[in-house]
């Protein structure tokens, strides 16, 4: 997740934005995360982790990378499928938010996501907030 964050997440912001970032979505934060009843899930090749997706308060796409070496393969929609149809299972009816980083608004749009409202800035990192309606 570190180097996919820098290449793709804070590779624009200001360094102290950059570190924070990195910080706050580090190993010991993901432990807390998961302990705090995050779901991830996980897609596996033989070389190790493709990717991941987390799903926060059963309705919120917190985290989804995928390794640079995988992309354009599916990961992304199929840990969006298995996510979706989990969160689904434990009562979402099918309405989703996430805040898109500018590189992976594409992907996000053509799962079906749409934007909310224009890109914002919070602590020195831009996004796009955006909402997926399958109800």
């Amino acid at each position: 997740m570190r180097s996919l964050s820098n290449e793709f997440i804070v590779h624009d912001c200001s360094p102290v934005a950059a570190a924070s970032f990195v910080r706050e979505n580090d190993e010991h934060a993901i432990r807390a995360f998961v302990r705090a009843g995050m779901a991830y899930h996980v897609a596996e090749k033989e070389q190790g982790i493709a990717g991941f997706i987390a799903i926060r308060d059963n309705k919120h796409v917190f985290h989804m990378f995928v390794a640079k070496a995988h992309h354009r393969q599916g990961i992304a929609k199929a840990l969006w499928a298995v996510a979706r149809q989990a969160a689904i299972e434990k009562g979402n009816p099918g309405q989703f938010t996430v805040n898109a980083s500018n590189y992976a608004l594409s992907a996000y749009e053509a799962m079906g996501f749409v934007r909310t409202a224009p890109v914002q800035c919070k602590k020195g990192i831009t996004y796009n907030p955006m909402q997926f309606d399958g109800t």
